[in-house]
């Protein structure tokens, strides 16, 4: 497990320039990194459930009363190919964010798809040439900084807005580092992007970007970064404890599929309990036993509250 240290919660928490935030940030990456690289066995659920609270907040910033527990219900209890609604699709998008390889993110059919999750309708191809022009040279721009502003300068120049620009902020960042998926991390921070016009990142340095109009905003997104990269590794400790007691209590499990439930466990958010499936060969009544044998060792969470239409999870 990856413990924060005290300190980098302070530098983080009181980065006061420019160039504070940037090691803060730098720093909260680096640490994040470890964590991905790593490559646990419960990473999907991890990122699953970063996407669920990217897409609640999400959600409130477009103005949508959605929490998280609707958002799961909407997606989980929506039949495949039917609609889910607006909520539905900002949880989609977030979801495809976090489960298909980072390569594959920011292609023009891949984007096309996103855009359409978000609300908006795909213009000229995809996202409109100017967009996956931007999105190109972002990809080889110099430092991170350049590439986080110009995902958010560029979603707000094509009236995609700051939203779009999280999704595409942490695309470009699993690219860059080398992922093999991307973590949500910006969706999930209130006003992370702030409005970046007028904000030029290439041709300054640090210090006088502090000192230059916008500085303020770039340092905001910095801290905004870090703070995400500090929420995803304590969900990481978090889910990683839980993980561990269910791979305890697994061999203890006699039921037909079971391996295969718990695998499903440790790769997404939740579970429905009341959805027999075809791989595992379990029926539903099969199904709502193995996952009350689960809570009942402590291994997994019942998460609706409801007596029907139950979710598990870790």
């Amino acid at each position: 497990m990856t413990a924060v240290p005290s300190w980098l919660r302070r530098a983080v928490e009181t980065a006061q320039t420019l160039e504070d935030a940037a090691l803060a940030a730098g720093a909260a990456l680096t640490a994040l990194d470890a964590v991905v690289r790593r490559d646990e066995k419960w990473a999907g659920a991890w990122r699953q459930r970063l996407a669920l609270g990217a897409a609640a907040t999400t959600a409130r910033q477009a103005g949508r009363t959605e929490d998280e527990a609707a958002l799961r219900d909407s997606f989980l209890l929506t039949r495949p190919g039917d609609d889910c609604g607006p909520g539905g699709l900002l949880l989609l998008a977030w979801r495809r964010l976090a489960a298909r390889p980072a390569e594959d993110l920011l292609t023009e059919k891949n984007l096309t798809v996103v855009l359409e999750e978000f609300g908006f309708f795909a213009r000229n191809g995809a996202a409109g040439g100017d967009l996956l022009e931007d999105l190109r040279q972002l990809s080889t721009a110099a430092g991170v900084v350049e590439m986080l502003t110009g995902a958010f300068a560029s979603a707000e120049r094509d009236g995609f807005g700051r939203n779009l620009g999280s999704w595409l902020a942490d695309a470009l960042l699993a690219q860059r580092l080398g992922w093999p998926h991307a973590v949500p991390l910006l969706g999930a921070q209130p006003g992370s992007g702030g409005s970046t016009r007028g904000v030029r990142v290439r041709t300054t340095s640090l210090t006088e970007r502090d000192r230059a109009p916008g500085g303020e905003r770039v340092q905001g997104l910095l801290v905004a970064q870090a703070r995400a990269a500090l929420r995803a590794i304590d969900l990481s400790t978090e889910l990683g404890r839980r993980a561990e007691r269910l791979l305890a209590v697994a061999p203890k499990l006699r039921a037909k599929g079971a391996d295969l439930v718990v695998e499903k466990l440790l790769s997404d958010d939740t579970l429905v309990a009341s959805r027999g499936d075809k791989k595992t060969g379990m029926s539903d009544r099969g199904l709502r036993r193995l996952f009350d044998r689960l809570v009942d060792l402590g291994a997994v969470r019942e998460l609706s509250g409801r007596t029907t239409f139950r979710i598990y999870g870790l």
